[in-house]
């Protein structure tokens, strides 16, 4: 006669069973207390993740906003001619840097390496972001990037907020594991003696 096999329950249901209230007279009271912190820190996440995402998100927006006004307020774009053939600085890269020569917004002359593209030769012209004293610098930053910056911001507030309270959570459970560790102590010191002393 074949044996039926038990339904295997999952980790989710067998942590569910374990945190419910119930009358159950082996649930001990840190028990208890350590289901109504998860349920309070489950419910603390819910309520404030919302608010969290928003306040880091328009932060967040506001000053990728700030900086991508000001950058392209004061960025420009020159003409800079090559002195050398570009190098790859990276074999997946698709430009490379080159020695250029270019006039700065304020009308200094500047020297240096500059980002080209492939099969560009020494004597040509390329046209590059400068700051307002003539450095080289990247595009001003774009209102998806403004957009994308807030996104991401949102979702680490969200992320930061889950890994503070989970190890609250933790921090909580130690405590509550170290009591129960004591009352274990001091329940077998009580009782062992009569356990183990031969008749």
């Amino acid at each position: 006669m074949k044996r039926q096999r038990q339904p295997r329950t999952s980790w989710l249901g067998r942590l569910i069973r374990g945190r419910r209230p119930d009358r159950n007279p082996l649930r001990r009271a840190s028990d208890r207390a350590e289901t109504a912190v998860l349920a309070i820190l489950m419910v603390m996440f819910l309520a404030s993740a919302p608010f969290a995402a928003r306040f880091a998100s328009d932060c967040a927006y506001a000053w990728a906003l700030h900086t991508a006004q000001t950058q392209q307020a004061t960025f420009r774009q020159v003409p800079a001619v090559l002195l050398t053939d570009p190098s790859a600085s990276d074999w997946l890269a698709s430009d490379g840097l080159a020695d250029a020569r270019w006039t700065a917004p304020d009308g200094r002359r500047r020297t240096g390496q500059v980002p080209a593209p492939a099969g560009a030769t020494a004597g040509s012209t390329v046209l590059v972001w400068t700051t307002p004293d003539g450095t080289i610098t990247s595009r001003p930053m774009q209102r998806t990037q403004v957009s994308n910056t807030a996104v991401l911001t949102a979702i680490a507030a969200v992320g930061g907020l889950a890994v503070t309270l989970t190890f609250l959570g933790w921090a909580i459970r130690w405590a509550l594991d170290r009591r129960r560790l004591a009352g274990w102590e001091a329940d077998w010191l009580t009782n062992g003696p009569r356990w183990t002393t031969r008749r």
